[in-house]
């Protein structure tokens, strides 16, 4: 789906702080979306956790830098962290070039999967106002 121009693909969650999940069984891939990652421009530097912490939904658990902008990403589920985006360390514009596909940042197994209610789809008349109002906001990064 397209929202002010930026795509949102169908049967993902997302947040209001840009990050996007997929659900996989009891696991989840959670990266930055496409309009995220242009509000940040190119990222240069991605501060990974490791493997095997635990997390809580809404909790600041990386970092990740551009030029102009360093940004914390929270979590978007509770659980533990059983993969992490090592590729990002060597090459953090895969966040830029393949915000949905290679440049995921890592995997959550969820403690609880009821939490993905308090996200939004992308067909949801919230996250379409929440966008727009954020491409009014950012217009002028967005160009």
């Amino acid at each position: 789906m397209q929202i002010s121009g930026y795509e949102f693909p169908d049967g993902l969650y997302y947040d209001k702080l840009h990050s996007w999940a997929q659900v996989e069984g009891n696991v989840i891939r959670q990266g930055l979306t496409e309009f995220g990652q242009a509000i940040a421009q190119e990222i240069v530097f991605v501060e990974a956790p490791r493997a095997g912490r635990d997390v809580e939904q809404g909790q600041t658990f990386m970092s990740m830098e551009s030029g102009k902008w360093v940004g914390r990403i929270a979590a978007l589920v509770s659980g533990k962290i059983v993969e992490v985006n090592e590729e990002l360390e060597w090459e953090p514009a895969l966040v830029n070039e393949s915000s949905y596909e290679d440049g995921w940042l890592v995997k959550i197994e969820m403690t609880d999967p009821a939490e993905l209610d308090n996200l939004m789809k992308a067909d949801s008349p919230e996250l379409k106002a929440f966008i727009e109002e954020e491409a009014e906001k950012y217009k002028e990064i967005l160009g």
